[in-house]
């Protein structure tokens, strides 16, 4: 039990941009709604979070309008096999310590109790692509071997993968696919087991799940080979269990103002003028984790985006969840990008 949680601990009148800064900070997924004496109140998690960004509440809010009141708490006394037990029956990862009064007296923390795990899931990287965009970048190099923090970008995306326990990787290659391989090899230097997808044309982001030599018993993440990013893939992989979708798309806020008077009119009459307003829009993040049942909706040999793919399982009657991104990501499609991932993403990450 760690004894130490006040620093994840807010007050009810914080708001939802103070809750995310108590989760990143405590590294526990969660902060602690307390009043003056230290009495719990509610709980607030990265999935909370994430879910209230999607219904559009105001970073401004305050915390106890999102907060979960039916917490799972335990007394002091119990023992550490009762509270692993608790758990995996209520599927949380942190259960908070109260004393006969309410109050805060620590933190269950389910990495303590148990060792790390290698996840089931298999993770595809697809990396096939000709990177047009940044040419003359890539006349040479396929972008995902672009370097990045003095190695590929691809290998920021392994690294993350095997951070989160994936163990079993695949990389869709095309374009200087030898370049690809030669480097990661079997992927073992890299704590991972990797095989590569090897596309005779391209089959674009969803058509190369096709080349999967088997159907995986588990849910399969799949990455775009050009991105740069933080995500805490085991919070993605909790959502899409709690949400109980067939597939889980992430996605991003894209904030965009329109430089002009936006005029409304009803009926050939000016009802308001809204000066610059601003569209918040969200976006396709290039994550997914799709169910194993989805994959048959892949045709063998043929060209399919990851969106294609996800329309078709809608069509079908599947379910498509959204999981909105909050931590670091890019899209290194351009130049611009690319240069400015050089210049400043180590600097952030060193902050």
């Amino acid at each position: 039990m760690r004894t130490e949680w006040r620093s994840i601990g807010i007050p009810p009148e914080a708001s939802l941009r103070e809750a995310m800064a108590a989760v990143d900070r405590g590294r526990f997924g969660i902060a602690l709604v307390v009043d003056a004496d230290g009495r719990l109140l509610g709980t607030v998690t990265d999935g909370d979070l994430r879910r209230a960004l999607l219904r559009g509440v105001a970073l401004d809010a305050r915390a106890d309008q999102v907060m979960n009141r039916a917490f799972v708490a335990v007394r002091q006394e119990v023992t550490n096999p009762d509270v692993l037990e608790l758990m995996r029956a209520h599927s949380v990862k942190q259960i908070p310590v109260l004393d006969a009064e309410g109050r805060m007296a620590g933190l269950y923390f389910l990495p303590d109790l148990a060792e790390p795990s290698t996840r089931p899931n298999w993770a595809v990287i697809m990396a096939g692509g000709e990177g047009r965009r940044l040419h003359p970048l890539t006349a040479e190099t396929p972008k995902p071997m672009l370097p990045v923090r003095d190695r590929p970008l691809l290998e920021n995306t392994v690294a993350l993968l095997v951070k989160h326990g994936f163990r079993t990787l695949f990389i869709s290659v095309g374009y200087r696919a030898e370049q690809i391989e030669k480097h990661f090899g079997d992927g073992r230097r890299f704590g991972c087991q990797i095989t590569y997808l090897r596309e005779e044309r391209p089959l674009g982001t969803g058509g190369a799940l096709s080349l999967l030599p088997e159907r995986p018993s588990a849910p399969l993440v799949v990455l775009n080979g050009d991105l740069l990013t933080d995500l805490d893939l085991s919070a993605l992989m909790d959502y899409h269990a709690k949400a109980g979708c067939a597939a889980t798309q992430c996605v991003r806020e894209y904030v965009l103002q329109v430089p002009f008077g936006v005029v409304r009119c009803e009926e050939g009459r000016v009802i308001e003028t809204e000066e610059k307003p601003l569209q918040r829009l969200l976006i396709n993040a290039g994550i997914y984790v799709i169910s194993p049942q989805l994959l048959s909706l892949v045709p063998a040999n043929q060209g399919l985006t990851m969106p294609d793919l996800l329309g078709l399982a809608r069509h079908e009657g599947f379910d498509v969840a959204a999981f909105p991104i909050r931590e670091q990501w890019i899209d290194i499609g351009r130049p611009d990008d690319y240069e400015w991932v050089c210049n400043n993403w180590a600097t952030e990450k060193d902050e």
